[in-house]
């Protein structure tokens, strides 16, 4: 892990791309409501990644980030099957 900085920037991107793809999809499938539904969870996810990165009362902070890391690629994968099902 390169530093904080940079996995702050890559959970921006990733769940930025996640909710735009599910705005494309949605558009296109005229399913807005469900969009809206995996936007939000998009949304809970990035505050949730972003406390766990900013939290300081961690003791081993290496495997805590590359924890936070795996976290965002798991949901990332989860939410992209879920647009990918609409």
């Amino acid at each position: 892990m390169a530093s904080i900085k940079n996995l702050k920037k890559d959970i921006n991107y990733v769940l930025g791309d996640v909710i735009e793809y599910a705005l494309d999809v949605s558009a296109l499938k005229n399913a807005p409501e469900k969009g809206e539904e995996i936007i939000d969870e998009a949304i809970e996810t990035f505050d949730s990644l972003i406390s766990k990165v900013n939290d300081s009362k961690v003791e081993n902070k290496k495997a805590h980030f590359k924890s936070i890391n795996q976290e965002l690629e798991d949901k990332a994968k989860g939410l992209v099957e879920k647009i990918n099902s609409l």
